[in-house]
């Protein structure tokens, strides 16, 4: 898959961490995103809401406004929350079919799976697959 097949937003983002070239400008670029996300309701911290499998809490949410998925989320942990944040800014605005059609292989094009622990590029993984089925939910309680 290459960056041309992602949404426009995400390979955007895609390109911004091919740019930097050593991890810790990669992990400076997280931390900036993370500082980016917007406050997410403390009232949407259910475990309905929260990714499994991530060492940090995180919780994703997912709204459909005009066939399009909006997503909001958190983490208890900064880097995290960066990965959070990169993934509702680059798939905001898709639609749940483009979102379920990704993979999640556009990490090795940033190059944070480098920089990234184990388990944190496992919460990648985590945090990418709920999201993913966030998509489909919110697509499917639209059309009930």
């Amino acid at each position: 898959m290459s960056s041309s097949d992602l949404p426009p937003a995400l390979a955007k983002i895609v390109q911004r961490f091919k740019r930097a070239s050593e991890p810790k400008r990669r992990y400076e670029q997280l931390i900036w995103y993370a500082q980016k996300l917007s406050e997410f309701p403390a009232s949407e911290k259910t475990p309905e809401n929260k990714v499994p499998g991530c060492v940090s809490q995180v919780f994703i949410t997912a709204s459909l406004d005009d066939d399009k998925v909006i997503f909001q989320g958190d983490s208890d942990s900064q880097l995290t929350k960066g990965l959070v944040a990169l993934l509702i800014e680059g798939l905001n605005g898709s639609t749940p079919t483009e979102i379920v059609q990704l993979t999640p292989d556009f990490i090795q094009e940033t190059g944070l799976n480098v920089s990234l622990t184990p388990s944190r590029a496992n919460g990648f993984y985590n945090i990418f697959k709920t999201m993913q089925k966030k998509a489909l939910e919110s697509q499917e309680s639209a059309s009930n």
